[in-house]
C-alpha cells in the first residue's frame, strides 16, 4: 500500500513539473523567440563567414602540399582550444556580445570546410582535369567550371558539420553575453536550487538540440537541390 502511495505521488510531481514547464513556455514565449533567432542568426554569420575565408584557403593550397599542411594543422590546432578559454581570450580584444562569440564560431569552423575544400579538390579524377585543359580550358577554368562542382558535395558537408558545430558551441557564448539560447542554459546553472533553474537549464538546452536537428534537415535538402545529378548516391 506505501509503495502505490509512493508511486501515485511520484506520478502526481512529475505531471506538476511539466504543468510548470508549460507555464513557464507560455510566460517566456517572446523571449524564447528572440534568443532563438540571435541564435540561428550569429551561427549562420559566422559558417558565413568561416565559409569564405576556408574555401579561399582551400583553393589557395589543395595542390600544394607545404601549404595544405599549415593550413589544415592551424585551423586543426583552435579546435584543442577550450570554448571558455577562447572566449576569454577574445573578450579583452573584442568586449563581451555579439563580437568574441562570432570571432570563436569562426576559427572553430574552419577546420571541418577547409579540410573537405581541399579533401574534394584532390578527388577530382585525373583524367578529368586531363580532358578539361585538352579541350584548351585554363587553370583557373578548369577549376572553377569543373572541380568545384565536383567536389561541391564534399564541401557542403564539410559546411554541414561546421554548422552543428557551431551552433552548440554558441550556447556558450553566453559566458561572455553573447546571444542564443545559451542565456537560459547558464542562468539555469547559475541559479541552482530555485523553482525555475532547472526549466531555464532545460528549455536551454532543447531549443539548441532542436535547432541542430532543424539545421541538419535544411542541410540535406540543400544537398539534394544543389548537388549535379550525376554527382548524387
Amino acid at each position: 500500500m506505501l509503495r502505490t502511495t509512493t508511486g501515485w505521488l511520484a506520478t502526481a510531481d512529475a505531471f506538476r513539473g511539466l504543468d510548470g514547464l508549460g507555464t513557464f513556455l507560455d510566460r517566456r514565449s517572446d523571449d524564447l523567440t528572440e534568443m532563438l533567432v540571435d541564435h540561428l542568426v550569429v551561427v549562420a554569420l559566422s559558417v558565413g563567414i568561416a565559409t569564405a575565408v576556408s574555401i579561399g584557403i582551400g583553393l589557395l593550397v589543395w595542390d600544394r602540399p607545404v601549404g595544405r599542411a599549415v593550413a589544415v594543422t592551424s585551423s586543426a590546432v583552435v579546435l584543442t582550444v577550450p570554448s571558455l578559454a577562447l572566449l576569454a581570450i577574445l573578450s579583452p580584444l573584442f568586449g563581451l556580445g555579439w563580437g568574441p562569440t562570432v570571432t570563436a564560431l569562426v576559427l572553430y569552423s574552419m577546420l571541418p570546410i577547409v579540410r573537405n575544400t581541399v579533401v574534394g579538390l584532390r578527388e577530382v579524377p585525373a583524367h578529368v582535369l586531363e580532358s578539361a585543359r585538352g579541350m584548351g580550358m585554363t587553370r583557373g577554368r578548369v577549376l572553377v567550371r569543373i572541380q568545384l562542382p565536383m567536389a561541391w558535395p564534399v564541401i557542403l558537408t564539410g559546411i554541414r558539420v561546421a554548422s552543428q558545430l557551431a551552433i552548440g558551441i554558441a550556447a556558450i557564448g553566453a559566458y561572455v553575453a553573447g546571444p542564443g539560447l545559451g542565456q537560459y542554459i547558464f542562468k539555469g546553472l547559475s541559479s541552482l536550487g530555485s523553482v525555475n533553474a532547472l526549466n531555464y537549464a532545460l528549455t536551454g538546452t532543447a531549443g539548441v538540440v532542436l535547432l541542430a536537428l532543424a539545421v541538419d534537415a535544411l542541410f540535406i535538402l540543400i544537398t539534394r537541390l544543389t548537388t549535379p545529378r550525376g554527382l548524387r548516391a
